[in-house]
C-alpha cells in the first residue's frame, strides 16, 4: 500500500516527506494507521554519529499510537479496530526476556535499531524502489502507516486518548518507570532527578505517585524548574555541580536516597551520586559518549549505581497503568505535549533542540 512517511536519508540531512511502499505484515507483525508519533532524543542519535555509520535511507519513529487496521496470520494480542500504543521490540527468548526484563534484551540493537526486521529485510521501499529501513523500535512510526511487531503493540482502552498517547511507549515509560520500577522509590523517601525534560518532569510526577516527601528536581533552565514545581517537585535546584551536591544534602538533611539522571552529563552525574545517602542509590538513564569515574570509598559504604532501559518496564502492563494514572489526574504527562503536523517535522526537532517544546508529537495527515 502506498504512505506517506518522513525519512531520514543522511545523518546531517532533513527529514523529508516521501510516499512510500509498505509491504504486508509477516505472521507475527501487525498493521497500524498511525495517529501520532512522539518526537525523542533516541530517534535523532543518528546525527551524532560518524557519516560512515549511517546505515541508509531511514524511517525513525518509536513513539506512535493508532489504530490497528490488519494483522498477522499467528497475532493473538490484538485485533483490526483496537487503539495500540507502540513500544520497543524485544527476542522473547533470551535470558534477559525469560525473566521478563525485556528492556535488556540480549539481541536489543538487532530488533530495535537495524534498519530492519531481524532477519534483515524492511517494510518499506521508496518510489524509486530503494529499500528504506523500516522496524525501528519494532515500529518506525514517523508514517501514516506502519508495521510494526507484534511485540511492540501495546493495546490500550478503548476509550483512551490515543492520540496523546504514543510518548508512553519510550519517553514517559523510561522517567516514570525508573521510579516507580527500576529504583522502586517508597512513600516518604527523598528523590532527586537531574534533568527536567520529558524524562525528568515524567520521573517527578512518579515520584509524587510514589509518595516520595522529598523531590527535587535539578535543571539549567528556570521555565523547567517551575514545570517541575507544578508536578511535585518540592525542591528545585541550579548552579554548578558544586552547588548541586550542597543543597541536595541541605534539603534532605544528610544525603538523597534515590537520584535519577537524564542528563548523560558525567559531572551531573558525580554531583548527584555524591549526595545520595550512605545506602543511596543512582539510577542512569541520561545518553553520554563520555566515561564516568567512580569513587571506590563512596560506593563500598553502601552505594548503588545502575543503568536503567525503557523504565524497566514490561510495557503491556506498565503503559496502561500510567494509562489509568493518567485517566485518573495522577499523572498528567499529556500537558508536556506540543503538537506539529507530519510535514513540519524538521522544526518539531528544531523545538526540541531548543528547549523550546517539552515534547512535540508528529500528527499524522488523515
Amino acid at each position: 500500500m502506498k504512505i506517506t512517511a518522513a525519512v531520514l536519508r543522511t545523518g546531517s540531512g532533513p527529514f523529508t516527506i516521501e510516499k512510500l511502499d509498505l509491504g504486508s505484515p509477516g505472521p507475527r507483525e501487525v498493521l497500524v494507521r498511525v495517529v501520532a508519533a512522539g518526537m525523542c532524543h533516541t530517534d535523532l542519535l543518528s546525527r551524532e554519529l560518524p557519516p560512515e555509520f549511517f546505515g541508509g535511507p531511514q524511517v525513525y519513529g518509536h513513539e506512535g499510537s493508532g489504530i490497528v487496521e490488519a494483522v498477522g496470520s499467528d497475532v493473538e494480542s490484538v485485533k483490526p479496530g483496537d487503539k495500540v500504543v507502540l513500544s520497543f521490540n524485544s527476542c522473547g527468548s533470551c535470558k534477559s526476556c525469560q525473566r521478563r526484563r525485556y528492556p535488556y534484551c540480549f539481541n536489543f540493537s538487532l530488533y530495535n535499531m537495524s534498519g530492519g526486521r531481524p532477519d534483515g529485510t524492511s517494510a518499506f521501499t521508496d518510489e524509486g524502489g530503494q529499500r528504506v529501513g523500516s522496524h525501528y523500535f519494532g515500529q518506525s512510526s514517523f508514517a501514516t502507516h506502519t508495521i510494526a511487531a507484534e511485540t511492540s503493540v501495546v493495546k490500550v482502552d478503548a476509550s483512551s486518548p490515543i492520540r496523546a498517547m504514543g510518548p508512553l511507549g519510550c519517553g514517559i515509560q523510561t522517567g516514570a518507570g525508573a521510579i516507580l520500577n527500576t529504583l522502586a522509590v517508597e512513600a516518604g523517601t527523598s528523590v532527586v532527578i537531574t534533568g527536567a525534560g520529558a524524562l525528568g518532569l515524567a520521573a517527578v510526577m512518579a515520584a509524587k505517585v510514589a509518595g516520595a516527601s522529598t523531590i527535587i528536581a535539578v535543571d539549567r533552565h528556570q521555565s523547567r524548574l517551575d514545570l517541575a514545581k507544578k508536578y511535585g517537585a518540592t525542591h528545585t535546584v541550579s548552579g554548578a555541580p558544586a552547588d548541586i551536591t550542597a543543597a541536595i544534602q541541605s534539603a534532605t538533611g544528610g544525603g538523597a536516597d534515590y537520584a535519577f539522571d537524564t542528563t548523560g552529563n558525567a559531572a551531573v552525574v558525580r554531583a548527584s551520586q555524591a549526595a545520595l545517602n550512605v545506602i543511596g542509590t543512582i539510577a542512569l538513564a541520561g545518553v553520554g559518549f563520555g566515561d564516568l569515574s567512580v569513587d571506590f570509598l563512596s560506593m563500598i559504604s553502601g552505594r548503588t549505581i545502575t543503568g536503567v532501559m525503557e523504565g524497566d518496564s514490561i510495557p503491556n502492563e506498565f503503559i496502561p497503568h500510567l494509562a489509568r494514572l493518567n485517566a485518573d489526574g495522577k499523572f498528567p504527562y499529556h500537558e508536556l505535549i506540543t503538537e506539529f503536523p507530519l510535514d513540519q517535522i524538521n522544526e518539531a526537532e528544531k523545538a526540541s533542540a531548543s528547549g523550546a517544546v517539552i515534547k512535540p508529537i508528529l500528527v499524522m495527515p488523515d
